[in-house]
């Protein structure tokens, strides 16, 4: 059950200010360098996609282990999301949005933050690079025989043109020669082993691409009826009635969208930045859970088992991985049989020069 509304202590409205401009200036800091022990938030299990990397696995952060001496990799086959991103346009409007409900009449003006830069929609920061280049070496170090320098020939990279796409693959590819030129300054993408980056979006972007996909999930306004359903129920309004208590504004001037930007505003900080933003304390966990149930609802209905043209809208893709991999085995199981051809024949003139 969901908690009653929280309120400030005494309907301050002093603290009310504190909060707002602690918000203000948390939404228009710039990005410091990454803190050696990054700020941690419990509403961290509930960010979704937008889950720091190391909080879903914290493992990331130790050597990996993961084959034995019994298993021999044949070919390795990996679909990677971008890595760590900007807010995108629509959310940045609507962190306006909260930047002006939340600001005093007499305050000075705040410095423009780096989200809002020209050109920044959802952009590849620092940290997602980061991301990249350690995923890389990662894999490099759990597979060393298909990731070796003498095999940067055979190894294929596609991304979609999405920008923040298309600098994480390089960003990976940088670590991948990072890896084995340790030390050393990474070339450009044209002058690395590794690569060339293809761009691919009908492979890579195969939703954009299916027309009954495109006409009857993301072009219909009543696809996700069920979403818009529960941002105006119950679990919402309350989540809405607390956080406008919490903010001393209007709760008609709250809407899910907004208070689902504001909450990732929180992951957004702790992703970007390494730092705890104010607006994690605008939240509990009882509203994070309701947050986190939005998000997936949204990802159900327009991305996974709501329509079945969601799933097979990537028939595509995954024929395509199959292939390559069907394609390895092939080639193995003839190598195999060679090999067995060759002891055979070599056993037999052995037995006759014997003779």
């Amino acid at each position: 059950m969901l908690r009653s509304a929280r309120r400030l202590p005494g309907g301050s409205v002093a603290r009310a200010a504190v909060v707002a401009a602690a918000l203000l200036s948390s939404l228009s800091r710039g990005s410091p360098p990454e803190p050696p022990e990054p700020a941690a938030s419990p509403l961290s299990p509930y960010f979704g996609t937008k889950t720091r990397y190391e909080d879903a696995e914290p493992g990331l952060r130790r050597d990996p282990r993961l084959l034995g001496e019994a298993c021999r990799p044949l070919q390795l086959v990996a679909l990677i999301r971008h890595g760590t991103r900007l807010p995108t346009a629509r959310q940045v409007a609507r962190l306006r949005q909260l930047q002006a409900l939340v600001r005093r009449p007499d305050a000075e003006p705040e410095p423009e933050p780096e989200w809002s830069r020209p050109g920044a929609d959802g952009q590849l920061v620092e940290r997602g690079r980061q991301d990249m280049r350690r995923l890389a070496g990662r894999l490099a170090r759990l597979f060393p025989a298909l990731l070796g320098r003498r095999h940067a020939g055979r190894l294929r990279a596609l991304s979609s043109s999405k920008p923040r796409c298309v600098d994480s693959g390089v960003a990976f590819l940088q670590g991948l020669w990072r890896h084995h030129h340790p030390g050393e300054p990474a070339p450009g993408p044209a002058d690395m082993e590794y690569g060339p980056l293809e761009i691919n979006d009908k492979l890579m972007r195969f939703f954009d691409h299916c027309e009954k996909f495109l006409t009857e999930v993301e072009g219909n306004a009543t696809a996700l009826h069920h979403v818009e359903a529960f941002k105006t129920g119950p679990e919402m309004q309350n989540v809405l009635n607390k956080v406008a208590a919490t903010l001393q504004v209007p709760v008609s001037s709250l809407n899910a969208d907004l208070i689902q930007v504001a909450f990732f505003a929180c992951s957004f900080d702790l992703a970007i930045r390494g730092v705890k933003s104010p607006w994690c304390d605008v939240f509990d966990i009882e509203d994070a859970k309701v947050l986190e149930y939005l998000n997936d609802l949204k990802q159900y209905w327009k991305r996974a088992y709501g329509y079945a043209i969601n799933s097979r809208s990537s028939c595509g893709l995954f024929q395509d991985i199959f292939r390559h991999m069907d394609k390895a085995v092939e080639q193995k199981q003839r190598y195999f049989l060679s090999s067995c051809r060759c002891r055979q024949r070599k056993k037999k003139q052995d037995r006759t020069c014997g003779d």
